[in-house]
């Protein structure tokens, strides 16, 4: 049995992941803000409801004693470490002349430094266990675009891709391979959020951001985050075993690069 830990997965996009692994069979850790408590246990509850084992693990991404908690304690409570999933994140709307220092370096230390962390203390359990692994992290179509009211945003998940890229190539001797995923607009929680300060500053209704992006969606909606957690299953599993330091667009066809 394979043991997928999937960051900032008490609800959205990271809880579909664990659900979809779950139902592929992988025992699952959680792990979440110890804020997200009560969601993590809900999700944990819905995990292990597909007969699989799981825990439910507290920290916070960007500190690095906490990451190496999440990473040993994942492999002591479940037996190994096989596949991280990097999927914690947050996001800021906001002009970029508006951004202050501290803001900057506050989605800098989550979507950068945390993924950073993930991937290498994962990277050092998978080389202790000797048998390989797949590391996933969380980019976004802001990593292959950078978007106007989105710019501290997008050049964090520009930098998940360098780095897939990077760890790629530095791990594949020890079996690891490392990809990315980058959706597009999600019906999530953070999509709320960015639709309703795009709307603040634009001066339009609740609602009205997200349509106007979405318009351009070649598919016709946005997505789900069991979409992405499609992907991440195939990323997940033995089919993608050839594929390494790549980040693919989930996002219905808004860019084709």
């Amino acid at each position: 049995m394979t043991v997928a830990h999937i960051t900032g997965s008490a609800r959205g996009i990271g809880k579909a992941i664990a659900l979809r692994l779950a139902q592929d069979g992988h025992d699952i850790a959680l792990s979440d803000l110890p804020s997200m408590s009560e969601e993590l246990e809900k999700t944990r509850s819905e995990v292990a409801a597909h007969g699989v084992k799981t825990v439910a693990l507290t920290g916070d991404v960007s500190d690095p004693d906490s990451v190496r908690a999440l990473m040993t304690d994942t492999a002591e409570q479940l037996g190994s470490l096989d596949i991280l999933v990097a999927n914690a994140g947050i996001a800021q709307t906001k002009a970029l002349l508006d951004v202050t220092p501290e803001e900057y370096d506050r989605l800098h230390a989550v979507n950068g430094r945390g993924i950073f962390l993930c991937y290498t203390e994962a990277a050092r359990q998978m080389i202790k266990q000797g048998h390989g692994g797949k590391i996933i992290g969380a980019s976004s179509i802001a990593g292959h675009k950078g978007f106007a009211l989105l710019g501290i945003y997008s050049s964090t998940k520009f930098g998940v891709r360098a780095l897939t890229q990077a760890a790629a190539q530095e791990w594949a001797e020890h079996g690891i391979t490392v990809n990315a995923y980058c959706p597009g607009i999600v019906d999530t929680n953070m999509w709320v959020e960015v639709d309703r300060d795009l709307g603040a500053i634009n001066g339009v209704g609740k609602g009205e951001s997200m349509k106007a992006m979405a318009a351009g969606i070649t598919l016709g909606r946005v997505s789900t985050g069991d979409d992405v957690a499609a992907y991440v299953s195939y990323l997940a599993g033995p089919d993608s075993n050839y594929m390494t330091g790549q980040s693919a667009l989930i996002d219905g066809g808004m860019l084709f690069v």
